[in-house]
C-alpha cells in the first residue's frame, strides 16, 4: 500500500512526499518526492523528518503518520464504511479514507478523492447545507445526528482525534455554519471545533461545561491560549488556532503532536513528562520560554486535576520560522470522567525512572544548564505566587462550586512546592 502526502503551502495543495507499506508487513519506506525536495519553497512534513532526497526506511511507519490515523468516532464510522475490522492493521486503509482534512497542513491525497467519491453517492444538499448558529442550538441532538449521519466526512470528524465526538464546523462571512469541507476557502471567515460530551451521564456533560471556564481560567493565569470557547447547549464551540484567515486567505499552520516528536509508534504507548519535554526543547526555537509554559500547564494540571494528559494532548506549531507550542487545548476536569481517566505522562526520573513528585526534584532533573534552570525556578516561584488567585479565577470564570470546593487540596499543594523553590 501506498499514500501520497500533500501540504498546503501558497494557498495550494502540493504533492510532497509518499510512504509505502511493506507488503510483508515489514515497516514502511518514506520519501520526499523529488522535485518538492530541491523546491525552494519546501518545508517539512514533521519537524523529524527535514526534506531531502534519501529514501527513509521505518520499522513501523514514521511517528508523524499517527497524527493523520483518525480516532474517536470518526474512526469508527470509517470501519463500518470500509468494512474493515478495528486493530493496527486497520490503520493504513483508515489513513486513505480519513486523513483528507487533519489539524494542520498535511493531508493524504488518497483519502481526498475518497471524499470526492463519498460526496458523489449522497446528495449534495444534505452535505453543502448551511446552518445559523440558532438552527443549531435549536435543532439539539436531530442536527448532531443529522451531522453524524450525512456530513462526517465532510465535518472533518474523521481528522480529529480524541474519545469525545468531534467535527469541524467553517462560519462563512454571512454568518452561517458549514461542514469544513464543504465551503471554500475563499468563503471563510473563521473555523470552529466543536465537540460533543464524551457520553450521556451527567459527568461527562459537567466535564464539558466546565471545559470552556477552566480554559478562561488558564487565560487568567498567563498561560498561551486562543480564543474563548463558546458553549451552545450541550456542544461546546472551540476556535481552531492550526488555521488563520489574513486579507481574505486562510492560511494552514504547521502543526505536530508531542506523542510525533519523540518518535512514538501506535497510540497505546506512554512517555514520561521528562521525554516529552526533552523532545519540545529539541524543536522550539526558545528552549527556556516553552519550558517554562510546558511547566506552569502541568502545575494546573495537577492543581486543577486535568488528568488526560496523553503525549497528542500537547502539541507544536509553527508559524513563520518560530516553532513553539500551540495554545492550550482539551484542558478540562478530567477527574470527573466515569472512566476514571488518570494521569498517562507522569515525571518518572530519566535514570531511576521513580516518579518525581516534587517540582524541586523535577527541576533538578531537567537537562539544562545551571543558569537556565535558576531563571526556570524563578519563573516558577513567580507562579506560585500568582497561583494564590487560582481559586477566586475559577469562581470568576464560573467553575462549579463543587469542583472549587474539592480542588482546594490540590491547589494549596502546587502553591507550598513552588513557593519554596527558592528556599
Amino acid at each position: 500500500m501506498e499514500c501520497t502526502l500533500q501540504i498546503f503551502l501558497d494557498e495550494n495543495w502540493i504533492d510532497c512526499s509518499t510512504i509505502t507499506a511493506r507488503q510483508d508487513g515489514g515497516g514502511s519506506f518514506f520519501e520526499y518526492d523529488l522535485d518538492y525536495a530541491f523546491d525552494t519553497r519546501a518545508e517539512a512534513v514533521s519537524l523529524r523528518e527535514a526534506v531531502d532526497a534519501t529514501v527513509h526506511a521505518f520499522p513501523y511507519w514514521p511517528a508523524f503518520f499517527y497524527d493523520l490515523i483518525p480516532q474517536g468516532s470518526g474512526r469508527k464510522f470509517l470501519l463500518g464504511e470500509l468494512n474493515v475490522v478495528d486493530g493496527p492493521g486497520a490503520d493504513f486503509p483508515l489513513v486513505l479514507a480519513g486523513a483528507f482534512n487533519p489539524i494542520g497542513r498535511i493531508r493524504v491525497k488518497e483519502a481526498v478523492e475518497y471524499f470526492v467519491t463519498h460526496v458523489q453517492r449522497h446528495d449534495a444538499r444534505q452535505i453543502d447545507r448551511a446552518f445559523s448558529l440558532d438552527e443549531i442550538v435549536a435543532r439539539g441532538e436531530d442536527f448532531h445526528e443529522r451531522m453524524m449521519i450525512h456530513s462526517m466526512l465532510a465535518a472533518g470528524t474523521t481528522g480529529v482525534q480524541g474519545a469525545a465526538p468531534k467535527y469541524l464546523l467553517t462560519k462563512d462571512r454571512q454568518g452561517l455554519w458549514h461542514a469544513d469541507s464543504a465551503l471554500p476557502d475563499v468563503e471563510a471567515e473563521s473555523h470552529f471545533i466543536v465537540k460533543r460530551p464524551r457520553g450521556n451521564t451527567p459527568e461527562d456533560k459537567k466535564v464539558l461545561k466546565n471545559e470552556a471556564a477552566y480554559m478562561e481560567v488558564a487565560a487568567a493565569m498567563g498561560i498561551r491560549t486562543y480564543a474563548a470557547l463558546q458553549r451552545v447547549g450541550d456542544s461546546l464551540f472551540i476556535p481552531r488556532f492550526d488555521r488563520q484567515v489574513v486579507n481574505g486567505k486562510v492560511i494552514r499552520l504547521h502543526q505536530e503532536s508531542a506523542a510525533s516528536l519523540v518518535g512514538l509508534i501506535g497510540f497505546d504507548i506512554r512517555p514520561s513528562q521528562f521525554e516529552l519535554l526533552n523532545a519540545i526543547r529539541s524543536h522550539v526555537t526558545d528552549k527556556t520560554s516553552e519550558t517554562v509554559e510546558f511547566l506552569k500547564r502541568d502545575v494546573l494540571n495537577l492543581a486543577m486535576r486535568n488528568t488526560d494528559n496523553h503525549a497528542r494532548n500537547t502539541a507544536v506549531q509553527k508559524i513563520g520560522g518560530e516553532v513553539r507550542l500551540t495554545p492550550l487545548f482539551d484542558f478540562a476536569p478530567m477527574f470527573l470522567d466515569p472512566e476514571g481517566i488518570a494521569r498517562a505522562a507522569r515525571w518518572y526520573h530519566p535514570q531511576s525512572k521513580k516518579e518525581l513528585l516534587n517540582w524541586r526534584d523535577v527541576l533538578e532533573a531537567v537537562e539544562c544548564d545551571d543558569i537556565e534552570r535558576q531563571h526556570i525556578s524563578y519563573e516558577l516561584r513567580k507562579f506560585g505566587e500568582q497561583m494564590s488567585e487560582l481559586t477566586d479565577q475559577m469562581r470568576q470564570a464560573g467553575v462549579d462550586e463543587d469542583i472549587v470546593t474539592f480542588l482546594q487540596p490540590n491547589i494549596h499543594e502546587q502553591i507550598r512546592q513552588l513557593r519554596s523553590m527558592g528556599d
